[in-house]
């Protein structure tokens, strides 16, 4: 079992990934009224840019990327810093900052996004060498920080109105939850970033292990949000 999840990890995520998006564009009419649509958006472009970044698999013995060995871009630590680490965080803040309705929760959302998008740039500058060869921790518990600022202000708001009453209905519940889970269970694996490369394979392998199961969890209460969820409670 060990052996099939580490060699069909990126496979499984992938494909709930694109069940997830493909849930989310066929039932688009129900939510393109609401802000949930951008949402659904940021669906399609997890699964674009997930796949973009499999280019690396083309790079070795002989692919049509094969151009790209002995380059920078041989690992797609970069892409994956740009499009996830960076990218959803930006989205998330985006995301909360329109549906949040305290304005003081609005403008924390707000200019935090703005703070960790220039500290981002700025670091990864100063460690423009690192940026291709491994994960940035400060900006992954940056990131962390943000999303449970933005999940913990709309959990605060939906217990303090008249929504607490029909929260179950709630695409951005579900969204809140899941997200809020997922780097709550990643995120501490970001400290053993550097002991993953020593090579303890007994690590790795539950390293794979708890992304994908945190992954099927994710994507998989999303897919079920969408087909649950009323777009006039959001």
């Amino acid at each position: 079992m060990n052996k099939f999840l580490f060699e069909y990890n990126n496979t499984i995520t992938f494909c709930i990934e694109i069940l997830a998006a493909v849930t989310g564009l066929v039932l688009y009419n129900k939510y393109k009224q609401t802000k949930s649509k951008y949402f659904i958006w940021f669906l399609v472009y997890l699964s674009v840019c997930d796949f973009l970044g499999s280019y690396v698999h083309y790079i070795k013995n002989g692919g049509f990327l094969s151009f790209l060995e002995g380059t920078v871009f041989i690992r797609n630590f970069w892409w994956t810093t740009l499009y996830w680490k960076i990218g959803a965080i930006l989205f998330f803040s985006f995301y909360y900052f329109g549906i949040l309705i305290n304005r003081r929760f609005r403008i924390i959302v707000k200019y935090s996004g703005y703070f960790f998008l220039v500290f981002s740039i700025i670091y990864i500058l100063v460690n423009w060498d690192d940026y291709f060869v491994q994960f940035f921790p400060i900006i992954s518990i940056l990131g962390a920080v943000i999303i449970f600022l933005c999940t913990a202000f709309y959990f605060y708001e939906i217990l303090s109105s008249e929504k607490i009453l029909t929260f179950y209905k709630s695409l951005n519940f579900y969204v809140s939850t899941g997200i809020f889970i997922w780097w709550l269970i990643i995120t501490p694996l970001v400290f053993y970033d550097v002991y993953n490369s020593k090579g303890d394979w007994n690590y790795i392998f539950l390293r794979r292990e708890i992304y994908l199961f945190a992954n099927i969890f994710m994507y998989l209460t999303f897919t079920f949000a969408l087909i649950w969820c009323r777009p006039q409670n959001e």
